[in-house]
């Protein structure tokens, strides 16, 4: 029987052959195809941009950390967190995002939150890294907005011993700063949550003691196009930022919420995190129904990285579901 391609074959050997290419045989390459090589062991520089209207929002990786969930969350069972986390395939310890998130007005340039620096594990402090691979540099940045006065959220403000953004003007709403700066609330408060107090002025006053620190309380313009609204119950001072531009909106979260497997079916879920757990889940609660009714993007400092993405209610009522921005090359 003939072999119709034999003739293709041979023509593409002659062709290869003329323009001075040797034909190694297959067999001859099977040893050295795969050279051996040490496993890179490193993601890309953690920053994820996208468009709000027109501004420019970088979404910035601190890193993760791996927290037992099953310990801390409360109004809730271990078998259900368990079975929760085995629903979508999460690990346990589960491996927890820290976001933060660098706006570009155009004529500001504005980080809300810092990260931990070196105050919650070796995992974490990588925001100083990534704005930099970004493009930006800490000098650049005008205004810091905080969420709230967490180690994982205040951390990031120092660097070495100094101020890690020279320039920039702190704002926090007072609550916390009333609250956290409190030398009284740090010697009143449990031996193991003192060092949360620590951080917190270790971070923050050295701001304070340089004129840089300005707080607000609830919902202010903070520049033209970002506003706070207050969100307490996960801290005294807790709050959310709002991005608005050209008709588009973006919501930054802060720590309304922790573990998306677990509490967008469940957001009467809290943690122990939480200074007033009760307002904490109301506060989820309204913020949840907002978004998922206002279909506007979301920003969370503890969903998978880049932790941009759109709230959906499911259908019957019971529970959310969150849908993760589709990738953009922003060209």
């Amino acid at each position: 029987m003939s072999r119709p391609f034999q003739p293709l074959k041979s023509a593409i050997a002659v062709s290869l052959l003329g323009a001075g290419i040797a034909l190694t045989p297959v067999a001859s390459l099977v040893g050295t195809a795969a050279a051996a090589a040490p496993m890179a062991k490193m993601q890309a520089p953690g920053f994820y941009r996208m468009m709000v209207g027109d501004f420019e929002v970088t979404a910035i990786s601190d890193g993760t950390v791996k927290l037992p969930m099953k310990d801390l969350l409360t109004n809730t069972t271990p078998a259900k967190i368990d079975a929760a986390l085995k629903r979508a395939a999460i690990a346990y310890p589960v491996e927890t995002s820290v976001n933060a998130y660098l706006i570009n007005t155009g004529n500001k340039l504005v980080l809300i939150d810092t990260g931990a620096a070196g105050l919650f594990g070796p995992t974490l402090g990588n925001l100083l890294t990534n704005l930099k691979a970004s493009g930006y540099q800490p000098e650049q940045i005008d205004e810091i907005y905080i969420t709230h006065m967490h180690p994982d959220h205040v951390g990031g403000l120092m660097s070495g011993g100094s101020v890690a953004f020279p320039n920039a003007t702190l704002r926090i709403d007072k609550a916390d700063t009333d609250f956290w700066l409190s030398e009284a609330n740090m010697k009143a408060a449990p031996k193991d949550s003192q060092g949360f107090f620590q951080g917190a002025m270790g971070s923050v006053n050295p701001y304070l003691a340089a004129d840089m620190l300005k707080t607000f309380e609830g919902g202010v313009e903070l520049v033209p196009g970002i506003r706070s609204q207050a969100a307490h119950g996960h801290t005294a001072g807790h709050s959310v930022y709002i991005v608005e531009s050209k008709g588009e909106k973006l919501v930054l979260w802060g720590d309304l919420m922790h573990v998306a497997a677990v509490q967008f079916d469940h957001p009467a879920v809290t943690i122990k995190f939480d200074s007033e757990s009760k307002s904490a889940a109301r506060e989820r609660a309204k913020a949840y129904a907002d978004a998922a009714k206002g279909g506007y993007i979301v920003g969370v400092s503890h969903i998978s990285f880049p932790g941009l993405g759109r709230v959906r209610a499911n259908v019957g009522g019971k529970g959310y579901t969150w849908i993760p921005v589709n990738y953009s090359s922003l060209k």
